[in-house]
């Protein structure tokens, strides 16, 4: 945990935050931390800065926050997903919170599973858990947005072209396409389909709103790998 994210609902009428279990533990038996000692910290969807532990107890703990620095820059990629396996989303998550994704989107498609829509992952408050810990990874306050789409053909129909709109629309899919464009620096909007790729249908749904289509290589990845690979191609993330 590099960063202590607080909510509104933490903070005490004296403007303190009150550490949670979870943060409490970390602070006494992974930091070692005493009154008058300092922590990084930050508010969801606020500033960030070095705070003062001004109380340590057993079972409680207040932080006066110093939170002056603005979070860092989000990637601008509108990721949508094909819903993954409830394990691997998990991971997935973590991951493009931690690259500063901002906008997610979760659909369906032909061969995505029924059962992974039955998951109780997909309740909004534990796919923030996951979210979350992304940014407690990589030093960031602002919240990932996510929505789910059950309905493959309204999505892309109705609300699809209004997503894409100021962006490059790409889609990533195996076959004989032209390789991932490597240091990208506009707007995206990024497509990657489920493991068993999309259908000839979906394809084309997708490239009749004028998606790129692009392959990833010789080699047929795993979703949460090919994730991470084709967001790090984007100019920002670039080192």
């Amino acid at each position: 945990m590099n960063i202590f994210l607080f909510s509104k609902d933490q903070m005490d009428s004296q403007g303190h935050f009150i550490l949670n279990d979870k943060q409490l533990d970390h602070v006494k038996n992974v930091l070692d931390k005493k009154s008058g000692d300092t922590i990084f910290s930050g508010e969801l969807e606020g500033k960030m800065g070095h705070s003062e532990i001004i109380e340590l107890a057993n079972h409680r703990a207040l932080i006066k926050s110093h939170h002056i620095i603005d979070p860092p820059e989000y990637l601008p990629i509108n990721l949508i997903l094909a819903l993954p396996r409830p394990k691997m989303l998990k991971r997935i998550l973590r991951s493009v919170s931690m690259l500063g994704v901002k906008k997610i989107y979760l659909i369906n498609s032909y061969k995505v599973e029924k059962s992974f829509w039955q998951s109780q992952l997909l309740e909004i408050a534990n796919l923030n858990k996951y979210l979350i810990s992304g940014l407690e990874q990589s030093k960031d306050t602002i919240l990932p947005e996510i929505t789910i789409h059950k309905r493959f053909k309204p999505f892309v129909e109705d609300e699809l072209p209004n997503i894409l709109k100021g962006t490059t629309p790409i889609l990533a899919h195996p076959g004989d396409y032209p390789s991932f464009p490597q240091g990208i620096s506009e707007p995206l909007t990024l497509v990657i389909g489920p493991e068993g790729s999309l259908t000839e249908y979906e394809v084309n749904k997708f490239e009749e709103l004028g998606f790129q289509t692009h392959q990833c290589g010789k080699r047929i990845l795993r979703m949460e790998t090919a994730v991470v690979t084709l967001l790090s191609q984007h100019k920002s993330l670039m080192i």
